[in-house]
């Protein structure tokens, strides 16, 4: 599936010149999704559905290679949030998903700006 996803032209919201992001659990989730009705049950879980969404077109891998370690904190990426987790996909700030530099299993070093750009 990272290979896939790595592979794979997504649509990243932005807001306020910046990628979406949220906080979780100690970790900045760049939101990212698969295409647009993807996005729009996102927007409407939000209470949304009516506002314009800004989002840009992102390959995964451009994602996790350089906005999260750009990030400056841990950072993965999480893929089509509103659906559930039996359908969202997290790809976390660890070894084999991020960089060695931006992983929380290898020495994250903190290096970067707050508000990750791709």
């Amino acid at each position: 599936m990272l290979e896939a996803f790595r592979e794979t032209a997504v649509l990243v919201p932005r807001h306020s010149g910046a990628l979406l992001t949220t906080d979780f659990g100690g970790v900045r989730w760049i939101l990212a999704f698969s295409d647009e009705s993807a996005l729009a049950r996102y927007a409407i879980a939000r209470g949304e559905g009516d506002a314009d969404w800004e989002y840009q077109t992102v390959l995964g891998a451009r994602l996790l290679d350089a906005a999260v370690p750009s990030a400056g904190v841990p950072c993965g990426v999480a893929l089509d949030a509103a659906d559930g987790e039996e359908h969202a996909v997290l790809f976390p700030p660890v070894a084999g998903v991020v960089p060695d530099a931006a992983a929380v299993d290898r020495g994250f070093t903190g290096v970067g700006e707050t508000g990750a750009e791709a």
